[in-house]
């Protein structure tokens, strides 16, 4: 089994320093040891901004694609190899700005992927923008008076969509954090976590650390039924406290489970090899 450390490259991130990021690739490569996925096995797929820039840290297959269109590239690698462990990743502007049409169909379809948001609330690699999830009144340099746009909820948001396992994380608890990633692995079907990772450049500084823990509330899974909808939808909703942990969680067949007993009622077989193929054009 593979050490944590050999699921990282020699690329020294780029991240500002106290960039949560940090604690997400340390995370990443903690829950693969644990799992003892093998190297060639994990593909991760990322879009566009400082998060995704992580697929060139992991020791991993990478795919850095294009921006927003993450979610699409990750689900036709799962489905051409069912086999592969799939990890999408991003940031909130990649995912909640231009890549936010291509969640609910990922989520519907409940493909066994897992996809991990970096929310720091702000567009941290063009300067500091509002993000789609910015809280309203922060300054920023494209609201220099204040946000005065709603954040997106977006617990609330994958909640409605019937995403089968819905989580929130903290990068600033990297044990936290692996443990989350596992289950989220090894739940079979579309998993989202939005882990809160913060911009100490353009959000708060290392302050907003601070202000995050003393806000944080962790769920315990077994003292509750994961699965009953309506209370994770008042702890999406709740404002008292920020919620971490599995908010929600169902046992639903995964896309490619459904796809294969599609291929089977149809006779369509498995595999075909290239000579076969190549007769359907050659007479």
């Amino acid at each position: 089994m593979a050490v944590a450390t050999e699921y990282k490259t020699n690329l020294k991130p780029v991240w500002c320093p106290g960039c949560g990021d940090f604690g997400v690739l340390a995370a990443f490569t903690q829950a693969f040891s644990a799992l003892g996925l093998r190297k060639e096995n994990i593909v991760i797929v990322t879009g566009i901004g400082c998060s995704s820039r992580i697929a060139g840290y992991l020791n991993v297959y990478g795919f850095n694609s294009i921006h927003g269109r993450t979610l699409p590239i990750a689900t036709g690698v799962k489905i051409a190899n069912p086999h592969l462990t799939v990890i999408a990743a991003g940031g909130d502007g990649d995912a909640y700005s231009i890549g936010i049409g291509h969640i609910p169909h990922a989520a519907r379809r409940n493909i066994d992927i897992t996809y991990l948001v970096m929310d720091n609330e702000i567009y941290g690699l063009t300067k500091g923008q509002q993000s789609p999830t910015s809280p309203l009144g922060i300054y920023s340099s494209s609201t220099p008076l204040g946000t005065y746009e709603r954040p997106l909820n977006t617990l609330e948001m994958l909640l409605s969509f019937n995403a089968t396992f819905v989580a929130q994380a903290f990068s600033g608890d990297t044990k936290h954090l692996v443990e989350l990633i596992i289950k989220a692995i090894k739940h079979k079907g579309f998993s989202f976590i939005n882990c809160i990772s913060p911009c100490p450049t353009y959000r708060g500084g290392m302050q907003i650390f601070k202000d995050i823990r003393a806000k944080l509330r962790y769920l315990d899974e077994e003292e509750r039924d994961v699965s009953e909808k309506e209370l994770a939808y008042r702890i999406a909703r709740t404002k008292d406290y920020i919620p971490i942990g599995v908010i929600y969680q169902e046992e639903v067949d995964e896309y490619e489970r459904v796809l294969e007993a599609l291929r089977e009622k149809s006779g369509a077989k498995k595999e075909i090899g290239l000579e076969e193929v190549l007769s359907t054009f050659i007479a």
